[in-house]
């Protein structure tokens, strides 16, 4: 029964367009959508007995690839990581269907775009179930082809079909990476299959690469790439990274990440929740042990994932498109999610990327709704008074939002789990786990401490910005949108009580197990936790003990997180606890500041036609600056290879050249032809003379 868990979506994809063409699109919407409903409560089920229960196992289905030493299963792998990722993706897959069945009615097509929607969920099912790395790579591809159909899927529209491109071909470039990651695993280890890879790491055991001078411990091999001699298991660490990077949107490969917005609103909650740009987090994880005999890897990951979420909320901050606003949120979530994964909190990782799905697909799908009552406008300057239209919508979108500043109390604990939204618990305890990891030596976690807590400040601001300028104050829409907004129909309202539930309770109902006391029975061994690290967590018995006045029991000397390869305790201040609190606060103040008092579209300290208003406005320049470097070089040269190369050289002298001659001397020789019977007899005289003449000189010779 468990590959019915990823099988289900594949039959909806497969029917969808057959059976909409047989009994209309309304058919294929019902057909998909309680698929996936199946799929949704079977991956529930899987979690209490797989995570909860502790019964992980790997149910081989076939063999896919077999040739001499390279094999390659086609298996179902189900442990505690694998089942978290199962309730993420087709639980929010599942809400996202039901919510397609209202938003796409008045376009048409919805038998494609529903096949579309059930094959991107299972090529992410694919990914994550997967037993070895050619298979997770088999799944990594398919969520980019359907992310594609899903992105140009008005593809009569140019900006669709550029910004599906855009994501296809960004992609590839980190897929290159993973691709010489994966070879790069064979190489060393002759498999590919994961618990022979990951047991070789964690046991270092001597590996002989095919043409290496000697064995040698995994732990300490060193292989050559590119010309010189560089840690094996760091090579490989990066390389996967490097895919990762595509994937999931992180610095210098994010570019696709905002286009993507060009796609129907529930293709961005779904890409941006729970499938593609969640791959790389938990491709990160999963190899987590081979992160942690890998530290420069582990410290890349570090880097880029603070960047990322600073320069992302940076560049939220003055996005005016409701979406594109939530997408940059998206790609600055997923920088702390792998900074935490590069500093040794991998169990925080995947808490934030658990919690994150509820809030982030109930803000896009909210801003869908908003999108809808507006009459199709989405620029949020245009908007104002929409919770006058939309009191339920409101209401849900600020519970959105709260979870994802972190609203909540540092200092209170309830039944062992700190008292606040989803996004508290899990945005404070990464941002914790960086202070823990930089004490405990971890290169460059300190600096991640840092991006998160001025990424945290942005998101406060960006996110209650949105929140006033859409639902506050005066309207500022045209009178007819105004007088006749657009109904909401039920069926994409009744998916975001789930998600906004989620949202808020998510966090302190699953604290105790992703990263409370019971992690480690939690994640039976499908994460890494090394001797040294047995907790990337605050723990209800370190900090929650609240003194007779409600306060904290947070002492100077309260012991804090042990931090990777750091050893024991490390004692972490007070004030770190409360600082993602106060940065919360700090930005929320702003923005109510500035929005809530006059015209909220008056200038701010960012003032049109400054420097840094520019820079930010234009996403620092990125898509400039590749295009300048990049897609202009390459478009020239490609033009002078087409027209100089392939026109002027290869055509003309090769078919096209050989063409004209014949053509050329054709023309000549027609000339002869006159049609004067004279000419015919002259001719004839000529040819008979040169006959007689050859002969005779023949004879006389």
């Amino acid at each position: 029964m468990e590959p019915f868990v990823v099988l289900l979506p594949l039959f909806g994809a497969m029917l969808a367009m057959p059976v909409g063409r047989a009994f209309g699109y309304r058919a294929a919407e019902l057909l998909t959508t309680g698929l996936m409903l199946l799929a949704a409560i079977y991956s529930w089920v899987l979690f209490f007995d797989v995570a909860l229960g502790g019964n992980a196992r790997t149910i081989t289905l076939f063999e896919w690839i077999g040739s001499g030493d390279f094999k390659a299963d086609w298996a179902v792998r189900l442990d505690t990581l694998s089942a978290v990722m199962l309730v993420v993706v087709n639980s929010v897959s599942f809400l996202v269907h039901t919510y397609s069945m209202g938003y796409m009615k008045e376009y048409g097509e919805q038998s494609r775009f529903f096949a579309y929607l059930s094959l991107f969920t299972f090529a992410m099912l694919t990914l994550v179930t997967a037993d070895n790395f050619l298979q997770l790579f088999f799944g990594w591809e398919g969520v980019g082809l359907a992310s594609y159909l899903l992105i140009g899927f008005w593809f009569k529209k140019k900006s669709a079909n550029d910004a599906a491109i855009k994501a296809f071909v960004v992609n590839r470039v980190g897929d290159f990476g993973f691709a010489l990651g994966i070879m790069a695993v064979f190489y060393v280890f002759g498999s590919i299959e994961f618990d022979p890879v990951f047991e070789a790491i964690r046991n270092n055991a001597v590996v002989d690469p095919f043409g290496a001078v000697a064995a040698a411990p995994i732990q300490e091999l060193r292989i050559t790439f590119l010309g010189n001699d560089w840690h094996a298991l760091t090579v490989i660490a990066v390389l996967l990274f490097i895919g990762a990077m595509g994937k999931s949107a992180q610095f210098l490969l994010h570019t696709w990440l905002p286009d993507a917005m060009e796609g129907p609103t529930p293709v961005s909650a779904l890409i941006h929740a729970a499938t593609m740009v969640t791959a790389g987090v938990f491709l990160v994880c999963r190899c987590s042990v081979m992160y942690e005999y890998a530290p420069n890897a582990a410290a890349l990951v570090t880097v880029v994932g603070a960047v990322t979420a600073f320069f992302a909320a940076t560049v939220g901050l003055l996005q005016d498109d409701i979406k594109k606003v939530v997408a940059y949120s998206t790609c600055s979530q997923l920088g702390y999610m792998f900074f935490a994964a590069g500093v040794g909190a991998y169990g925080a990782a995947m808490f934030h990327l658990f919690t994150h799905a509820f809030f982030k697909a109930l803000l896009f799908l909210g801003s869908g709704a908003v999108i809808i009552a507006m009459h199709h406008e989405q620029d949020i300057k245009k908007m104002g008074g929409v919770k006058d239209i939309l009191p339920l919508t409101h209401i849900l979108m600020v519970i959105g939002t709260i979870a994802i500043t972190g609203v909540g109390i540092p200092t209170v604990y309830l039944f062992g789990a700190p008292l606040g939204t989803a996004g508290f618990v899990s945005k404070d305890l990464v941002i914790e786990g960086a202070y823990a990891a930089a004490e405990g030596g971890r290169a460059f976690a300190m600096f991640a401490f840092v991006m998160g807590l001025l990424a945290a400040v942005m998101t406060a601001f960006y996110s209650w910005r949105l929140i006033f300028l859409t639902f506050w104050g005066k309207s500022r829409a045209p009178e007819e949108v105004r007088k006749h907004p657009h109904g909401v129909p039920d069926t994409m309202m009744a998916p975001l009580l789930p998600l906004a539930l989620g949202a808020l309770i998510a966090g302190m109902v699953f604290y105790g197990d992703f990263v409370g006391k019971n992690k480690e029975e939690f994640w039976n061994g499908s994460l890494y936790f090394s001797d040294a690290h047995h907790g990337e967590e605050k723990t209800a018995d370190d900090h929650a003990a609240a003194d007779d006045h409600g306060t904290s029991a947070h002492a100077d000397d309260a012991h804090a997180e042990e931090a990777d390869h750091g050893g024991g305790h490390h004692d972490i201040p007070k004030w770190v606890f409360w600082s993602p609190f106060i940065a919360m606060v700090f930005g929320t103040s702003a923005a109510a500041l500035h929005y809530l008092r006059g015209d909220p579209l008056r200038p701010g300290l960012l003032r049109p036609g400054g420097m840094i208003y520019a820079f930010l406005k234009n996403k620092w320049y990125f898509d400039e600056i590749y295009d300048y470097i990049i897609v202009k070089p390459a478009l020239r040269i490609g033009r002078f290879l087409w027209i100089d190369g392939d026109g002027k050289t290869i055509d003309a002298v090769g078919p096209d050249g050989i063409a004209a001659t014949v053509a050329a001397n054709a023309k000549r020789i027609v000339k002869l032809q006159s049609g004067y019977l004279y000419h015919y007899a002259f001719a004839m005289l000529i040819g008979i003379a040169v006959f007689v003449t050859f002969i005779l000189v023949r004879a006389g010779g």
